[in-house]
């Protein structure tokens, strides 16, 4: 996927936290620490591995494509990569008001470790806490 498909795709899945644009998405594909997994047009994953730590900095799903197992694969194949790279822990921030992707990260295993309170705006205005999800590899 390009940056430009990988921006729609995210537009169509966020609103808080803000949608990443294009130039986002090429910034983040052009860092040797960051990697991008891709589920055809329907999803991916943005990764970072560093210093024995792997983030997870965005998963997307298309709505149509979603509960079919898309978004376990990405993670698993998150894990995997996290791993190979040398991480021996992995972390996440979720927001607080997205209960189906705290699931699936709670069904790969991670545990939430934190909360940051008023992290994320909403396109009303209001702030959503994040939380912070980790696990060992």
């Amino acid at each position: 996927m390009t940056p430009d498909q990988l921006a729609a795709l995210h537009a169509r899945c966020f609103r808080s936290p803000p949608p990443w644009s294009a130039a986002d998405f090429a910034s983040f594909t052009a860092d040797p620490l960051a990697f991008l997994l891709v589920e055809g047009d329907a999803g991916f994953l943005v990764g970072r591995a560093v210093a024995g730590e792997a983030e997870l900095l965005t998963l997307a799903v298309a709505p149509e494509s979603r509960r079919l197992g898309l978004g376990a694969k990405l993670l698993s194949r998150f894990l995997y990569q996290a791993r190979l790279r040398g991480a021996d822990q992995a972390f996440l921030e979720v927001s607080a008001e997205n209960p189906g992707a705290v699931k699936l990260y709670e069904s790969q295993g991670f545990t939430l470790s934190g909360r940051r309170r008023g992290y994320y705006t909403t396109p009303e205005g209001p702030r959503v806490d994040a939380l912070v999800m980790t696990r060992a590899l």
